[in-house]
């Protein structure tokens, strides 16, 4: 059981461009937004549509397949783990944040 210990999968479609940056060391990371969308009645029936927007971050060999194939509205599926982290903004502010740490990456639509 311990590939379920925090394993994150996602479908969705990319919401930017990726964002790429190289380290001093000549690693790599690549970041973007994910959105994925579900689907459920209401009360009355009704479709109602629901999007939820992710943090994905990739590095290395993986950050590589992400600057080189996705773009924006590229539809992929990933499979990762999340992680936490703070950080102190400009005016002293404690920020927190979720992302996913994508550790494979497939394409779903054929590019165009």
């Amino acid at each position: 059981m311990t590939t379920l210990t925090n394993s994150v999968r996602l479908i969705g479609r990319l919401g930017a461009d990726p964002k790429t940056f190289t380290f001093e060391n000549g690693n790599t990371k690549a970041t973007f937004s994910l959105a994925t969308t579900d689907y459920y009645k209401d009360k009355d029936g009704k479709k109602v549509e629901e999007t939820q927007w992710h943090n994905i971050v990739a590095f290395g060999k993986t950050a590589k397949v992400v600057t080189d194939y996705l773009s924006k509205g590229r539809e992929i599926a990933l499979q990762g783990k999340l992680t936490h982290g703070s950080y102190e903004d400009k005016d002293g502010n404690k920020r927190y944040f979720t992302e996913v740490v994508a550790s494979e990456i497939r394409i779903l639509d054929k590019k165009s």
